[in-house]
C-alpha cells in the first residue's frame, strides 16, 4: 500500500533525475496539498534520517566484528575501507542503484541456497527445531515470566529492522521505481517483505537452531551464526558468513543513504549541500561503528523507526482508499 501510494505522490527529482517520494511527500499532499511543507512529514523525514544514521552504527560494528573473527582484520583496517568504498560510490551520482542491481541478487541467491543445504542436509531435526520455537515462545514458564511480551515486542521492532513494512523506509526507493502502474511497486515491496522475513530471516534462524546448544549457548548476535556456520561447515562457515554479512551490510547501507536523499530534499531543499552532509555524517557512524559497539545505538534506531511507523501510520490509514481505488483500477486494466 505504502509503495503504491508513493507511486502516485512522487515528485520529479531535480538533483539525480528521474522521480523521488515516500511518506513525506505523501503525507504532505493529504494534509497540506501543494501549500507550505507539513510538520508531520518533516517529523517523519527527520525521524527516518536519525534512524538511519543509529543503522549505519549497527552496520560498521557487524562488520568489523565478523572480519574480526574470520580473518583477524583490526576494526580500524575494517573502518578504513569499508567507509573509502562507501565513500566512492555514495558520493557520486546515481551509482547507488547500479551497485544494488548487482550485488543484491547475487549474494541473497548464495546466502539462500547455503542455508537450504544445511536445512535439507538436517531435515530429520525439523520437528525439534519447530517444537523448541513454540516452547520457548509459548511455554508456562515464559508466560510466568512475562517472556511472551518481550519476545513478541522484540520480533516487531527487529521485524521493523529488517522488512521496513509500514515504516516508510522502502517507500523513498519504491516511487523512484520505472513501472506502467503504481500498483505494481506495492506488489513488489509486498513480495519484498516476503523474501526477506519469510526467506532469507527464517532460513539464518533454522542455521542456528539446527546447531547443538552447547554450540551456541552463551552467545548471540554474529558470534552465535558464526558458531553455528563453524558447526555446519568448519572455518569455511566462518568465512562465508563473513563475506556474505559484508555484502549485506554494505547494500544495506547504500540503501538507507539512497532512502535519505528523498527526505533530505524535503526537508532541506534541492540543494547538493544538504546532501553532501547528510553522507559524510552517515559515513562517520559507519566509521564509527566499527571501532565500538554502542548498545545505545540499537534504542536509537528503534525510536527513530518506531516514530517513522507512527507519523507514517496517520497519513496511511486514511490514504488506504486511494490506494484499494488504484488496486481495482489495476486489476480492471488486467482483465
Amino acid at each position: 500500500m505504502e509503495a503504491t501510494l508513493a507511486q502516485i505522490h512522487r515528485k520529479d527529482d531535480p538533483l539525480y533525475g528521474g522521480y523521488r517520494g515516500g511518506p513525506a511527500y505523501y503525507i504532505h499532499d493529504f494534509l497540506h496539498g501543494k501549500k507550505k511543507k507539513s510538520v508531520i512529514a518533516i517529523l517523519f523525514a527527520l525521524s527516518g534520517l536519525l534512524c538511519w544514521c543509529g543503522i549505519s552504527q549497527v552496520i560498521g560494528n557487524s562488520v568489523s566484528s565478523a572480519l574480526d573473527n574470520a580473518f583477524h582484520i583490526p576494526p580500524l583496517a575494517t573502518a578504513i575501507i569499508l567507509c573509502v568504498m562507501a565513500a566512492v560510490i555514495v558520493l557520486r551520482r546515481n551509482v547507488t542503484v547500479k551497485v544494488l542491481d548487482v550485488v543484491v541478487p547475487v549474494m541473497a541467491g548464495f546466502y539462500f541456497f547455503l542455508t537450504v543445504f544445511v536445512i535439507i542436509n538436517n531435515f530429520t531435526a525439523l520437528p525439534g527445531v519447530f517444537a523448541r520455537i513454540f516452547q520457548e515462545a509459548f511455554g508456562l514458564r515464559q508466560i510466568a515470566a512475562g517472556g511472551f511480551g518481550t519476545v513478541l515486542m522484540n520480533g516487531v521492532k527487529r521485524g521493523l529492522f529488517s522488512n521496513e513494512a509500514g515504516s516508510g523506509s522502502a517507500p523513498c526507493a519504491a516511487a523512484t521505481a520505472d513501472v506502467d502502474h503504481p500498483v505494481k511497486a506495492g506488489l513488489l515491496q509486498a513480495l519484498g517483505v516476503f523474501i526477506d522475513t519469510i526467506v532469507i530471516c527464517s532460513c539464518t534462524a533454522f542455521v542456528m537452531l539446527l546447531a547443538p546448544q552447547e554450540v551456541t549457548e552463551g552467545l548471540g548476535g554474529m558470534d552465535l551464526l558464526q558458531a553455528a556456520m563453524r558447526y555446519h561447515f568448519g572455518e569455511a562457515g566462518v568465512i562465508f558468513i563473513a563475506v556474505t554479512l559484508w555484502l549485506f551490510c554494505f547494500s544495506t547501507f547504500l540503501g538507507v543513504l539512497f532512502y535519505a536523499r528523498s527526505n533530505v530534499s524535503y526537508v532541506f531543499g534541492d540543494k547538493w549541500a544538504p546532501q553532501t552532509v547528510y553522507k559524510i555524517v552517515a559515513l562517520v557512524n559507519l566509521f564509527i561503528g566499527c571501532l565500538a559497539a554502542y548498545t545505545f545505538v540499537w534504542d536509537l534506531g528503534d525510536v527513530g523507526i518506531g516514530l517513522m511507523t507512527i507519523f507514517n501510520m496517520i497519513a496511511l490509514i486514511p490514504l488506504s482508499k486511494e490506494a484499494i481505488a488504484a488496486l481495482k483500477d489495476y486489476e480492471e486494466k488486467k482483465k
